[in-house]
């Protein structure tokens, strides 16, 4: 039965971005070899959307009225938010580390500290942390910036696929409570579909029950290239 619903789970992980073992960059459009690790029983489609972006990057950066970081200052920027966050989140359970080659922040919020079991209100004792989150979101404000909701496989699908939902616009609309541009903020929930951790173990169940918010810092030369594109030149 949990191999069946492992299978389910990863066909519709792949559905959602990809066929035939393959995934689409979200931001460019690109075909990749997906990270699937089927044989080990373990969803290394944890980080699928890693290189993209929710709906692409182009209208989101001119929508977002940002002027950028000048292009040489990114990886500077970037490890300096990340020692900050880092600092300011230190004994939460709340995990920031790099993505995309060092050029995105992934900040990982753990069930456990962020929500009661099925729950999709904030705790109260985790609002402190995410207002330090919101605050760093706003001192760097040449970002765009995604919610990602995910669930362990326990239950149905489609209650996880709300589930996930649900907790990654509470956490984006909190954000954007706190100051944070709603205009730089998008969220997507992804059910049981892409999990970083075996879903035999409560250990990996607990990993994969997270909120996920990835923070992608834009240069200036994306937004100059995003102004072009939108005037057809």
């Amino acid at each position: 039965m949990e191999k069946s619903r492992l299978l389910v789970s990863s066909i519709a992980a792949v559905s959602l971005v990809a066929v035939s073992g393959c995934v689409t960059d979200p931001n460019t459009g690109e075909r990749k070899v997906s990270r699937t690790a089927i044989g080990t029983g373990v969803g290394v489609l944890g980080g699928l959307l890693l290189g993209g972006l929710i709906g692409g990057g182009t209208g989101r950066i001119i929508g977002a009225g940002i002027g950028g970081v000048a292009g040489a200052a990114i990886g500077y920027t970037t490890d300096k938010q990340i020692r900050e966050l880092r600092e300011k989140t230190a004994g939460t359970g709340v995990d920031i580390s790099p993505t995309d080659n060092g050029q995105a922040i992934l900040v990982n919020l753990p069930e456990g500290v962020t929500f009661d079991v099925d729950s999709t209100a904030l705790q109260p004792n985790f609002r402190p942390t995410l207002d330090q989150i919101a605050q760093s979101l706003s001192q760097y404000p040449d970002s765009l910036i995604d919610v990602y909701g995910h669930t362990d496989s326990t239950g149905s699908e489609q209650y996880n696929q709300t589930l996930s939902e649900n907790r990654a616009r509470t956490v984006a609309g909190y954000l954007e409570m706190r100051g944070v541009s709603p205009s730089r903020i998008r969220s997507q929930g992804f059910g049981e579909t892409l999990p970083v951790a075996d879903n035999n173990t409560e250990e990996g169940r607990r990993r994969n029950r997270r909120v996920e918010i990835k923070i992608v810092p834009i240069s200036q030369e994306q937004v100059q290239a995003a102004q072009h594109q939108q005037q057809g030149y």
